[in-house]
């Protein structure tokens, strides 16, 4: 019953999509059915072509979050514990960055990197970076100063400290800005493999809207929806289970 509610919405579009299709009170050529959309995506040649082209996007998609995860949760962590004057000299410069396009920036990568496989990496790593890193800090702003003091008083290195006290105590807004950075990693790909790729489920849509097949384009896109969906759902699903094994008292509040 909680399902039904949670995606009542979405089941009522899709079923409003199939029907008026169906009834050609929308024009079946631009909206053809759910339905053969997905009898498409089973058959050949496409049901062999998404699996290639679903690999291809997961892996520059999944490498670019972990790189950018691997560098900002600790990064951001660290600045949010640090002192007021190093905050005040990293603000600036980190500001700045994250402003840059990562559209135009991708140009800038294939000239230095060339066209391979490296600059859809690093772009969709950059894209990453920045609400990984700025959710990071904030998960550490919010944490008990009490729980900060009374680490520092019992020895903690800067790294224990922030391994113990901090990233446990800051866990929900670190998940919640990996799985906003997540998202990030599909849309920045599908981008990206628009403009300059020759494989994945970006280009796969790109074609097929260029060659006019309407299906496979629709096929493509339900793909790339289900994948983001899978993806998040498995992220809350590991931070449940990390959850679960933190003691209960690491998740009252400041004011608790």
């Amino acid at each position: 019953m909680n399902f039904y509610r949670k995606y009542s919405c979405v089941l009522l579009f899709l079923l409003l999509w199939e029907l008026l299709s169906r009834l050609a009170l929308i024009n079946p050529v631009f909206f053809p059915p759910l339905s053969a959309i997905l009898q498409t995506a089973f058959q050949p040649p496409l049901s062999g072509t998404l699996p290639e082209a679903l690999w291809a996007s997961l892996s520059r998609a999944l490498p670019g979050f972990l790189i950018a995860t691997l560098a900002g949760v600790p990064l951001g962590l660290a600045l949010g514990v640090a002192g007021g004057s190093l905050k005040e000299l990293s603000a600036f410069p980190l500001e700045v960055f994250s402003q840059v396009n990562p559209f135009l920036l991708f140009h800038v990568l294939i000239l230095f990197m060339g066209i391979g496989e490296a600059p859809k990496i690093a772009i969709v790593a950059w894209s990453c970076l920045w609400p990984t890193l700025f959710g990071s800090m904030n998960a550490a702003l919010s944490v008990n100063p009490s729980l900060i003091k009374a680490g520092r008083a019992m020895g903690l290195s800067r790294a224990g400290l922030l391994a113990k006290i901090v990233f446990p105590a800051g866990f929900p807004l670190v998940l919640a800005s990996l799985r906003l950075s997540l998202g990030y990693s599909l849309f920045m790909l599908i981008a990206a493999e628009m403009m300059g790729a020759s494989s994945g489920l970006g280009f796969l849509a790109l074609n097929s809207q260029e060659t006019f097949q309407l299906r496979p384009m629709y096929a493509s896109v339900l793909v790339i929806a289900l994948v983001g969906l899978a993806l998040d759902a498995s992220l809350r699903l590991g931070g449940r289970l990390y959850r679960g094994r933190l003691p209960e008292e690491r998740w009252n509040s400041p004011g608790d």
